[in-house]
């Protein structure tokens, strides 16, 4: 896929850029596996925002997207390849010859009319889904289970894939997009090739406005409120805030560690990436 660059008639223009969208298919998702998506504003089943700075953008339907792949040994034809408002990647509609329907998240390079399989004796093809165990090393895969029939959880996100690069016994041992090194269960499946639309990260906003299109709101920094506001605020003149960033609430808010010291996943991570 190609990135789209703009005339610069305006002045946000020069520096925007763009999907050319050349992999689409069709504009139209399929009707029978799409549902409503109301908007909640960043607002709880309370009434309460707990995700600040949403509210608004362009109106979505949710697509239905089939991450258990678990339709075991029934071939499926690729019918179209779509734009999925909702996520990063593109999506694929799938044609099972029993006649059902499904959307699977699109492989990069996954043509039209290809045929793909989820079995244990499936090909090492794009788009293909086995059990981890049968899936040769070094091989680039992506939606990766971590509990058999859970679905794929893992590697899921535009350009994004992990690698098999060992096994053990019961275990798998899979390079991650953050370059940490899980151990998996054998038999949980994942599926070949990488997350497509890999160029999503070389595209600029541009303007204001298109962030709102996408439903996010203004930020206000800290440093420019009142103390009563934010515990950064106040000073004479442009202040640096005079503290490590910080949230309204007083938690760290660039760099400092959030997670418990100790989890129990942190026996199935081999190699952890150090942070500096």
């Amino acid at each position: 896929m190609a990135i789209k660059h703009y005339k610069p008639t305006t002045p946000s223009l020069r520096y925007r850029t763009g999907y050319t969208f050349d992999e689409i298919t069709t504009d139209k998702p399929e009707k029978s596996l799409t549902k409503p998506n109301p908007r909640s504003g960043g607002r709880n089943n309370r009434g309460r925002i707990t995700c600040r700075h949403r509210g608004g953008g362009n109106r979505r339907h949710y697509r239905i997207i089939d991450f258990k792949r678990d339709k075991i040994g029934i071939p499926a034809k690729v019918a179209t390849i779509e734009y999925d408002p909702n996520r990063t990647a593109r999506i694929a509609l799938l044609h099972y010859v029993d006649g059902e329907k499904r959307y699977i998240l699109a492989p990069e390079g996954l043509q039209v009319g290809t045929k793909v399989i989820s079995s244990p004796e499936a090909e090492v093809t794009i788009g293909n889904t086995l059990p981890l165990e049968r899936i040769p090393l070094g091989s680039v895969i992506h939606n990766i289970e971590l509990k058999k029939g859970r679905g794929g959880q893992m590697a899921r996100s535009a350009g994004t894939y992990a690698q098999v690069v060992a096994k053990d016994g019961d275990y798998v041992h899979v390079k991650m997009p953050s370059n940490d090194v899980h151990l998996i269960r054998k038999e949980c499946f994942a599926t070949i090739g990488q997350v497509s639309n890999a160029d999503h990260s070389l595209i600029k906003i541009g303007k204001a406005g298109r962030t709102r299109w996408l439903g996010i709101r203004p930020t206000v920094r800290g440093v420019v409120m009142n103390p009563v506001d934010h515990p950064m605020g106040g000073g004479e003149g442009k202040s640096s805030g005079g503290r490590d960033p910080v949230s309204p609430w007083g938690k760290p808010a660039k760099g400092g560690k959030t997670r418990k010291t100790r989890k129990y996943s942190d026996r199935y991570i081999v190699k952890a990436v150090k942070k500096r």
